[in-house]
């Protein structure tokens, strides 16, 4: 695969870089910084050394007068780094530190805010269409997501069968982070059914057969992992009674096709609507976290079961989106855009489909999917986009 862009760009000033394995983290510092002093926390021989003394790093650092950078590789091995990182900031005036990292569990525990704001928090995620450009391909993109790692393979569906049980050997399990490895997986299984879904934990814990508390916990390492995220219901101003619980999404497709089990009584159509709904909100979540403006992302659903699968809140503009995996659109597609505007007058809507037009019905905006995916770029908001 040739090298491709990224819309990452790493700031002047000390930094954190999270994602989950295989997003590219390493080799996107690795260009952006070829001089730097390069640690690599995966190394056990490393991980040994510096966890046996951290302050090692200060050698480490003043025995390199050539270069006033220092990456570090998976920082959640060695935690206790982060102390002596701090400390380097404050006396090696000048120097750049940057800190990957695809968990972050350990460091929530010892405290990423030891370094008070000097090193700013970023996110790398899959590819998006528009890194791509012309090599973007939607059909392939459902099957097997964007991770670099598996599109960079021969053998896209192993490199996927095999990364959920690389996170689980080498995130979980080495962690410590659950005691019962085999609840995890049965976990793992019952989630990806809630992928692109409102997330409610008691069916997770009867599927999976714990208990709802351990649910919760396992959520929330997912989360720490980085390989799934809640989208919350937008309550802004809100004049009905709205669902309280959120949308939960595996962070790339290609991960959710590898968790998700088929079997004769699965309708092919659910999962593919569920697969196009996941692609959406990867990019729009990428497109987030690269972008100047920052825009927020919810869904708004009522409880009478009115539903808008995206709401866009930035400062320039409120948008709703609507994903639908077919060819044609039918005017009950609608209906959630139209409640929305109803209630947020001010607001645009956009219905996004598998056809192959761009229409306006009844006043809202219908785009190809593969168009809008193409389209989407930090460096735009979505009334440039649209416009």
């Amino acid at each position: 695969m040739e090298m491709v862009r990224r819309f990452f760009q790493p700031p002047r000033t000390s930094f954190f870089l999270f994602g989950p394995r295989g997003t590219g983290k390493s080799t996107s510092v690795r260009q952006s910084f070829p001089k730097a002093v390069y640690l690599d926390l995966l190394d056990p021989e490393r991980v040994r050394s510096l966890s046996a003394m951290p302050e090692r790093l200060k050698e480490i650092v003043q025995a390199h007068t050539g270069s006033r950078c220092v990456v570090i590789d998976e920082i959640q091995k060695v935690p206790d780094l982060l102390m002596v990182v701090h400390s380097l900031i404050e006396s090696q005036k000048g120097w750049t530190f940057v800190l990957t990292g695809s968990s972050a569990r350990k460091l929530k525990r010892t405290g990423v805010n030891l370094l008070g704001g000097r090193a700013l928090l970023h996110t790398l995620h899959p590819f998006m269409a528009a890194e791509l450009g012309e090599n973007f391909d939607l059909h392939q993109a459902l099957r097997y997501g964007l991770l670099p790692v598996v599109m960079a393979s021969d053998e896209p569906a192993e490199v996927l069968r095999s990364y959920a049980a690389l996170y689980l050997r080498e995130e979980v399990q080495m962690e410590g982070l659950v005691r019962n490895i085999g609840n995890f997986s049965r976990f793992l299984e019952a989630i990806s059914f809630s992928h692109a879904s409102i997330l409610n934990i008691s069916n997770v814990a009867r599927e999976c057969e714990v208990e709802r508390k351990v649910v919760e916990g396992y959520v929330g390492i997912l989360e720490d992992i980085l390989l799934g995220w809640r989208l919350p219901v937008f309550t802004k101003r809100a004049k009905r009674k709205l669902s309280v619980h959120p949308k939960f999404y595996l962070f790339d497709v290609g991960v959710f096709r590898s968790l998700r089990p088929q079997g004769p009584l699965d309708r092919p159509e659910e999962t593919e609507g569920q697969a196009l709904e996941g692609l959406v909100a990867q990019h729009l979540r990428a497109w987030s976290a690269y972008s100047r403006l920052k825009p927020k992302l919810f869904y708004w659903r009522t409880q009478s079961g009115v539903e808008v699968d995206f709401v866009v809140y930035g400062p320039e503009r409120l948008w709703a989106l609507e994903v639908k995996n077919s060819q044609k659109i039918h005017p009950a597609d609608l209906r959630g855009l139209k409640s929305f505007q109803e209630e947020f007058p001010q607001s645009k809507a956009l219905l996004l489909y598998r056809g192959q037009d761009r229409l306006k019905k009844d006043k809202i905006l219908c785009l190809p999917c593969r168009d809008f995916l193409q389209s989407l770029h930090p460096d735009r908001s979505l009334d440039d986009i649209l416009s």
